[in-house]
């Protein structure tokens, strides 16, 4: 029997009860693009694309959740840990829906990164990631229940724990210059 407690499930719950109908892997690879993209970190930027994901205005409860999520994010991204958890379903879900929600979460991701991104001079290694991310999302039919299922999930998983860090490490570099005061 799936857990019902996990942070994934819990999230679902939230949304669900609250009346929206989208998946927390999508909200969190939104919330984690578009920080990578170099959205920073101001709670009501992305509470007006989350609005737009949820489809309205959300209940306080789902706000304060979504706030809570963009200072998890912040504090990974932020730290000297280079690695993001990835906010999907445990590994007690069937891998379809493991799979599904690995999509999502990288559809969310690249929408949310391609909402905010301005500047066009990304890497080679960056536009690779993403190129990656996009073909990611596609795959979800392709995971069957199995051992070596099982292996590719895994290894898509810590991909994605740290493809997230180079594209906000580059995004930052290009941010920062601009950053300074000049000195008229």
């Amino acid at each position: 029997m799936p857990i019902q407690n996990s942070p994934y499930q819990a999230f679902v719950t939230l949304l669900t009860a609250s009346g929206h109908s989208v998946s927390p892997a999508e909200l969190h690879g939104h919330l984690l693009g578009r920080s990578c993209a170099g959205a920073g970190f101001d709670a009501d930027g992305w509470l007006a694309d989350a609005n737009e994901l949820l489809l309205g205005e959300p209940q306080d409860n789902v706000r304060n959740a979504l706030i809570g999520l963009q200072e998890m994010v912040k504090g990974e991204l932020t730290s000297d840990d280079m690695t993001v958890v990835l906010l999907l379903p445990t590994d007690d879900e069937p891998l379809t829906e493991r799979a599904i929600a690995l999509g999502q979460w990288c559809q969310g991701f690249l929408s949310g990164f391609g909402l905010n991104y301005r500047d066009n001079a990304l890497s080679s290694e960056a536009k690779e990631v993403l190129q990656d991310l996009a073909a990611i999302a596609q795959v979800q039919d392709a995971l069957e229940e199995s051992e070596d299922g099982e292996t590719d999930y895994m290894e898509v998983m810590e991909y994605l724990r740290v493809a997230p860090l180079l594209l906000f490490t580059e995004t930052k570099k290009t941010v920062e210059p601009a950053a300074k005061p000049s000195l008229h």
